[in-house]
């Protein structure tokens, strides 16, 4: 939302993005969109910002993260800015194990279908981390911690997630917590890592060809829909996955990617 006007104060009716849902309680959509709003700014922000970006008076944005503080869902630091706080980890780690156990059974008709490993991620604090994967039969096969944390710039889920961003919230992102390589073949250069976006948007999936770790190939797809950009994807030796195999992939993953979606929806309130 653009910034109350100059010389106007807000009135006490006025709501920023939260408005917009229809049938919320007014003060639980504002504290959501507070939360939303730090977790936008990269999990910290002052005052300020937040009026700056939902129009609502000082006093009201003081008194919902005192509340807010008072629970343990932000915190205050020492220079009076604010963060998320530490009981959102709980909610978070528990709504990940919900969504992974809900989407295994998807991950492992993917492994058979296909042969190789798949997985289920999304972006969390900058970073993708993996909620879900099944692990495909081979003896060479690709494994991926559930809970990992991973960069988004050399990753096929990442840049999955990072495609349905805009590109200035990709630069945000990458400006905080950069773009180190893990191989030679990973992109290190913001406007590279943006040409790539670009393709994907246009194709419809990510790839990462060696770029998280050399000889392994991955195909991902976004999962369309999803209140947190997510995204699935197919992952394992390049002799195996090979481009011939991602023509053959790329359609399965977007029709179970479409499952998830509509599993997620109607379970929606």
């Amino acid at each position: 939302m653009a910034p109350t006007a100059a010389g106007r104060q807000p009135q006490e009716n006025e709501t920023g993005r939260a408005g917009a849902r229809s049938g919320g309680v007014q003060s639980v959509d504002r504290a959501i969109e507070l939360l939303e709003l730090l977790a936008d700014f990269g999990g910290e922000s002052g005052l300020s910002e937040l009026a700056q970006h939902t129009g609502l008076p000082l006093p009201t944005i003081h008194r919902l993260l005192r509340t807010l503080v008072a629970q343990g869902y932000v915190r205050q630091t020492p220079n009076r800015r604010y963060t998320l706080g530490p009981r959102l980890i709980r909610l978070g780690e528990s709504a990940g194990r919900q969504l992974g156990a809900g989407a295994r059974p998807h991950l492992e008709r993917l492994a058979v279908e296909l042969g190789e490993s798949a997985n289920l991620a999304m972006i969390d604090r900058d970073m993708a981390v993996y909620v879900a994967q099944a692990s495909s039969q081979h003896s060479m096969r690709m494994f991926t911690e559930v809970g990992r944390r991973v960069y988004t710039h050399c990753t096929g889920v990442g840049k999955a997630v990072l495609s349905q961003l805009p590109d200035q919230t990709v630069r945000e992102i990458v400006a905080r917590v950069g773009m180190p390589p893990a191989t030679d073949l990973s992109i290190t250069d913001v406007d590279a890592l943006l040409a790539d976006l670009a393709a994907t948007r246009e194709r419809g999936y990510a790839i990462d060809d060696g770029e998280q770790e050399l000889g392994v190939r991955c195909f991902a797809v976004p999962v369309p829909g999803t209140p947190t950009p997510t995204a699935l994807s197919v992952s394992g030796p390049a002799a195996r996955v090979t481009y011939e195999f991602g023509e053959r992939a790329v359609p399965v993953l977007q029709r179970v990617a479409a499952e998830l979606t509509r599993e997620l929806v109607s379970t929606a309130p």
